[in-house]
């Protein structure tokens, strides 16, 4: 029988695999992107936000196998094959051949990468919140491709073409859902 891991089971086996604390909470901005979008289209919101948390799951222990290590670690813990794919497909032209085609996999997919960026837009702020960072300064940032380099913004784009939306839409939304959760990603700041 298919088993549906629970958040609590989720997060334990994200703590297993990874022990710096920016890996964690980034599984926890994925975590708050893919609850969001969840929510807005009706979508079972606990497998979503699963997904979203363990994502990176391998990330830290074999960066050279991502994805690959992750699908190992999820089929012997048992995790349906839907949980698996969407994670991998993450990965897709990078690290894996798992193209996303659902609407899941594509949130995932446009919105792993632009964590990062909304972050690292978010550090160089003076309030160090992202309760006051606004679509406006990320975009501003989107086109110095030195800033935060391993935020790659073709990936991002490329999800954003998947979803059928523009990337400033896409920006706009991910700062909306980092937000709900800027205690859990450290990102409340001074606002």
């Amino acid at each position: 029988m298919e088993h549906q891991p629970s958040r609590a089971e989720a997060f334990a086996l994200l703590c297993e695999y990874n022990f710096q604390d920016s890996l964690i909470r980034h599984g926890f901005a994925v975590e708050a992107v893919m609850h969001y979008f969840a929510e807005k289209v009706g979508a079972d919101v606990e497998k979503w936000s699963v997904i979203g948390l363990c994502h990176d799951l391998d990330y830290e222990k074999y960066p050279e196998q991502h994805c690959t290590m992750t699908r190992k670690i999820l089929e012997e813990k048992n995790w349906p094959e839907s949980y698996i794919r969407a994670i991998v497909s993450h990965g897709w032209g990078i690290c894996s051949e798992v193209e996303p085609l659902e609407y899941l996999e594509k949130v995932l997919f446009a919105t792993d990468e632009l964590t990062g960026l909304i972050t690292a837009c978010v550090y160089v702020r003076p309030s160090k919140s992202i309760l006051d960072l606004t679509t406006k300064s990320v975009m501003k940032k989107w086109n110095t491709r030195a800033f935060a380099a391993g935020a790659n913004r073709d990936v991002i784009a490329k999800g954003a073409g998947m979803l059928g939306i523009s990337v400033e839409e896409l920006v706009e939304e991910t700062i909306l859902a980092m937000q709900q959760a800027a205690d859990a990603i450290g990102l409340r700041g001074t606002h």
